[in-house]
């Protein structure tokens, strides 16, 4: 069965959700949260993407993100698939920890931004955890009212511009705004059993339709390359399996040859459904002739070397059975 379309676009705004199967929780401690907010931090390097604000509750979570690239789908599948990974390690279980997809609501860059903003940090109020925004841990409203260093990672500025020019007058109008009620619009919108795709003005959503409705004319992603392994995982599972870091999986080590990275551009040409330039960008190569060099130099000694042998299959197991 195809899977729905989803608008994609460089520059495009949404409010992205998601929710635990049969309601279930999937922040069972404060570990857990660190835990997923370590993963938006990653995907936020490796994507490109920038995250404005987030709260995260005990049974799902709420994102505001922009993609300057225009890869919604590829990012989200990088964030629920590794914290999966990752809980399930820690907690000993398996198996799907999210309802299903995410749903990523198209935003308006203008004021629905800040209503969509107010809507996330005021979650845990409408929920009854807390009577002020201020007293809930894990959502971004602090990072709205601090200039601390550790919010460094969290793109707010854009948000903070749309409530004042200069910056001394940004974080009072954003804590008088986030202290008001949501919008009769704003509650309306979220009220709706099936929550539209999209949420502005009308003339927004006129050229939304306009512009993508030759998309629902395409052919979908076949759901067996959408389940393919992703370049993400095959990274995550490598840097785990040898203890490293992407960061040191990803460099370039002059005059010699990076085994391990070999390795990794191996299995991503073997086990997921990307293109040799695809590949390339992930592994900062120059272009693809890197990448079957890589994968030549592999297949060669793998013939030859028993022990790397063993290592792809071990490494191909762990991939195949993070996949079941």
């Amino acid at each position: 069965m195809s899977r729905p379309l989803r608008i994609e676009y460089p520059g495009a705004w949404y409010h992205v959700m998601n929710r635990g199967r049969r309601k279930e929780d999937i922040f069972l401690t404060s570990d857990d949260r660190r835990t997923f907010l370590g993963v938006l931090k990653e995907t936020a390097e490796i994507f490109n993407l920038n995250i404005s604000a987030y709260c995260l509750m005990s049974n799902h979570y709420h994102l505001l993100l922009n993609t300057p690239d225009g890869n919604i789908s590829r990012c989200m599948r990088h964030i629920n698939g590794v914290y999966t990974q990752r809980f399930n390690r820690r907690h000993d279980t398996d198996g799907s920890l999210f309802r299903g997809r995410y749903k990523a609501v198209l935003i308006e860059e203008d004021r629905h931004l800040l209503e969509v903003l107010r809507y996330i940090h005021r979650n845990p109020i409408r929920a009854g955890i807390v009577k002020k925004v201020e007293e809930f841990a894990w959502n971004s409203h602090h990072a709205y009212t601090s200039r601390a260093k550790k919010w460094d990672w969290l793109h707010n500025d854009a948000l903070l511009s749309l409530f004042a020019e200069k910056k001394k007058q940004q974080e009072q109008a954003y804590v008088d705004f986030v202290l008001q009620d949501d919008s009769v619009q704003v509650t309306q919108f979220y009220e709706k059993k099936n929550l539209p795709a999209v949420f502005g003005s009308e003339k927004f959503k006129d050229r939304v339709k306009e512009k993508f409705a030759h998309l629902r004319q395409q052919k979908e992603i076949p759901r067996s390359r959408e389940l393919a392994i992703t370049i993400p995982e095959i990274i995550e599972t490598v840097c785990r399996h040898h203890e490293i870091s992407p960061e040191q999986l990803l460099q370039s080590k002059r005059g010699r040859e990076n085994r391990t990275r070999d390795v990794a551009i191996y299995l991503a040409r073997q086990c997921s459904a990307a293109t040799l330039l695809e590949i390339g960008g992930y592994f900062r190569l120059k272009n693809y002739s890197s990448v079957s060099s890589a994968v030549q130099r592999i297949r060669t000694k793998k013939n030859k070397d028993p022990l790397l042998r063993q290592l792809i299959k071990t490494l191909e197991n762990k991939l195949n059975k993070s996949q079941a």
